[in-house]
């Protein structure tokens, strides 16, 4: 059996909500000279305790609902939330790509926000430099290169995203509504890139709404619904159950 590079062991994410939180400084001021309650929090957990384990070389689609929890715990494994209970362990290189082009600035060049986004990303500047050229003609951007981001269009700049993303080498992805970018010629090759890295024995755990594209990429479902773990076994049986309920 694969060892496991993914533990979440009792995890969870508590959230707090303000009620009749100061919006100002003045606000403050008012309400303390008048002696009103201090701000109160109400407690939501977005993830209820759950436990879940990925072996090396798996596939993971994590469907559900907006507002399930879908994204959350992706977080939790990138290391972006800390669990309110429980741990979360992941092993080896992980490359969590939760909004493409996060780190890009309309001001620098297509090549500029490539190197910024992939050192982002754990990609050292001499391994970019070497697989630029590849990089930019995936993305199909050769010839804007040296063009400032703001001329760019909101595709070219998601396949810039995109393309930088999964040419960082990485033993696991994870994977935010990343699926959706480009025309159908370039997803395609998007969808190979992402089975290439399956192939070669890397892990993937993916949330996406595209039922398509992750019955094509991946092996094993996660639904989620209101924070916990619904259904978690083969695809194509979680699918059916996610898709009957919304129906």
């Amino acid at each position: 059996m694969a060892p496991p590079v993914i533990v979440v062991d009792g995890a969870s994410k508590q959230f707090y909500h303000y009620t009749h939180r100061p919006t100002s400084l003045q606000q403050a001021v008012l309400r303390a000279f008048r002696g009103d309650r201090a701000p109160q929090t109400a407690p939501h957990f977005d993830l209820q305790p759950l436990s879940l384990t990925v072996t090396r070389g798996e596939a993971v689609a994590i469907v559900g609902h907006n507002g399930s929890g879908k994204s959350t715990l992706l977080r939790l494994m990138a290391g972006v939330y800390p669990p309110s209970t429980g741990r979360v362990d992941v092993a080896g290189r992980v490359v969590a790509v939760l909004e493409l082009g996060a780190a890009f600035q309309p001001e620098l060049t297509g090549t500029e926000n490539a190197e910024l986004y992939a050192a982002t990303l754990g990609m050292p500047r001499p391994e970019l430099r070497r697989r630029l050229p590849q990089l930019l003609a995936f993305a199909g951007t050769e010839e804007f290169a040296d063009v400032p981001l703001k001329y760019y269009s909101s595709g070219m700049r998601s396949r810039l995203a995109f393309a930088v993303a999964t040419h960082v080498d990485g033993d696991t992805l994870l994977l935010d509504e990343v699926l959706a970018v480009g025309d159908a010629e370039f997803r395609s090759r998007c969808l190979a890139t992402l089975a290439a890295h399956r192939a070669a024995g890397g892990t993937m755990v993916v949330v996406s709404h595209d039922t398509e594209a992750i019955s094509a990429l991946c092996t094993r479902g996660v639904w989620m619904s209101h924070g916990a773990v619904r259904a978690d076994g083969p695809i194509a049986e979680v699918l059916a159950a996610y898709q009957g309920d919304a129906h």
